[in-house]
C-alpha cells in the first residue's frame, strides 16, 4: 500500500472511532511505528488530524465526547490495572468523592465489602455499583443529568458539592498534560467536577495513558491541583518524571 492510500484510511479510521493510536496502526498496515508518525504528522500538516500523545484525534473534533458504551470498552485492561492500584489511596475511614467516569466506576465496582466509608457521586453508573454495598453511605447529587455520561450537571449538583469536605476525590479527564491542565468537552461537566476537585483535600486522577496530550474545549483545573496521577505504563518514565516535577505523584500501574 502507498503512503497516500495508507493516509486515506487512517484518517477514515479517525473519524469512524474519533481517536487513532500509532502502535495499534503499525500493526494494521504492518508498517513501523516511526511510519505511522510520519503518516500522522503528514496528516497533522495537512488540517485532517491532530496529533496527540500516542496517536491523532480528526481536526477540529476536540469537543469529541465518546459515549458511556464506548468509553466502557477504550483501554479496559488499563482502566482495570489503575482502578486496582486506586484501591491503596482509598482511606481507611472517611469520606469520598467519586466523579464521573469509567475508570473511577471501575473503582467503585472494585470496593472490598470490608470498606466502611462515605461516598458522595453525581454519577448514576457509580452510584449503582455502589447502591448495595453494605459498609457504604452513598451520598447521590443530583441535578440535570446530561444523557452522553449519565452525570448530574448544573446548579443543583454545584451548590451540593460546595457544602461538603471529603478526604478523596477519584476524578476523571478526557485529557490531562502540563500545559492545557485537565480538560473534558462540555462545560457543565467541567464546572462539576472543577466543584468536586474544590470539595476535597486530596485529589487523586485516574486516567489513562491515551489521555495524556489531549485537549478538549472545557478546561477545569490544573495538572499542579492534583495530588497524585493513577495512569498505566503507556505513559513514558519521562513524560512522568516532568509531570512530577510540576509536583504532582504519578503511579504507572
Amino acid at each position: 500500500m502507498y503512503a497516500p492510500e495508507r493516509q486515506q484510511e487512517i484518517l477514515r479510521l479517525a473519524r469512524d472511532g474519533g481517536r487513532v493510536d500509532v502502535l495499534s496502526l503499525a500493526e494494521v498496515f504492518q508498517v513501523t511505528a516511526e511510519t505511522i508518525r510520519r503518516d500522522l504528522k503528514a496528516l497533522d500538516r495537512a488540517g485532517l488530524l491532530r496529533r496527540v500523545h500516542g496517536g491523532a484525534i480528526p481536526a477540529g473534533r476536540l469537543d469529541f465526547e465518546p459515549d458511556l458504551a464506548e468509553r466502557e470498552g477504550t483501554a479496559a485492561d488499563e482502566k482495570d490495572r489503575i482502578a486496582r492500584a486506586a484501591l491503596a489511596e482509598l482511606p481507611a475511614e472517611g469520606s469520598v468523592i467519586l466523579d464521573a467516569g469509567s475508570t473511577v466506576a471501575r473503582l467503585a465496582a472494585a470496593l472490598p465489602l470490608e470498606s466502611a466509608l462515605t461516598a458522595v457521586t453525581h454519577s448514576l453508573p457509580t452510584a449503582a455499583r455502589l447502591a448495595d454495598h453494605p459498609g457504604i453511605q452513598l451520598h447521590l447529587i443530583g441535578g440535570r443529568v446530561r444523557h452522553r455520561t449519565r452525570a448530574a450537571v448544573d446548579a443543583w449538583a454545584l451548590r451540593a458539592y460546595g457544602e461538603i469536605r471529603a478526604d478523596v476525590a477519584f476524578v476523571a479527564a478526557n485529557g490531562f498534560s502540563a500545559a492545557a491542565g485537565l480538560t473534558t468537552p462540555d462545560l457543565a461537566e467541567a464546572a462539576v467536577k472543577r466543584a468536586a476537585v474544590a470539595a476535597a483535600r486530596r485529589v487523586v486522577l485516574l486516567a489513562d495513558s491515551g489521555k495524556f496530550g489531549q485537549e478538549h474545549f472545557a478546561r477545569f483545573g490544573d495538572l499542579a491541583d492534583v495530588d497524585l496521577l493513577i495512569t498505566d505504563t503507556g505513559l513514558g518514565p519521562e513524560d512522568a518524571a516532568a509531570i512530577e516535577a510540576g509536583g504532582t505523584e504519578v503511579i504507572r500501574a
